[in-house]
């Protein structure tokens, strides 16, 4: 136990806790900044004619993944820091096993859907 008492009181921190609160804060609202610009170009998207109207629901998608980006960057704090392997782990199963469950559920309902019995002809 060569350990400094202040030293390992640094370490000794929450996970998702900083040290910081003016940084943290400025982080924050600095986040708060990009969703609500984000959040309004994607209104602005959805409601305009300046934009070829097939090309309106991948605008959105691209927009919506900038959302999540921002989200996990600066609210939960997702980085690829050596000290956020098992949050960037935890994300990436999550986002696979959502995408299993999506994609398998999809594939299901379609060969199901393949398969129905012709529905009867109405006797009318």
């Amino acid at each position: 136990m060569n350990e400094l008492p202040h030293a390992r009181a640094t370490q000794d921190l929450a996970p998702g806790e900083e040290q910081g609160g003016r940084e943290s804060l400025a982080r924050y609202l600095t986040g708060l900044g990009f969703a609500i610009v984000l959040t309004l170009a994607s209104f602005w998207a959805a409601q305009t004619e300046f934009v070829w109207p097939p090309s309106v629901p991948i605008l959105l998608a691209v927009l919506a993944i900038g959302q999540m980006g921002v989200h996990l960057v600066f609210f939960l704090q997702i980085s690829s820091a050596p000290d956020q392997t098992n949050n960037f782990l935890a994300l990436a199963f999550g986002v696979f096993v959502v995408a299993l469950v999506v994609f398998g559920s999809m594939i299901i309902m379609a060969n199901l859907n393949a398969n129905m019995m012709p529905s009867p002809m109405p006797m009318g």
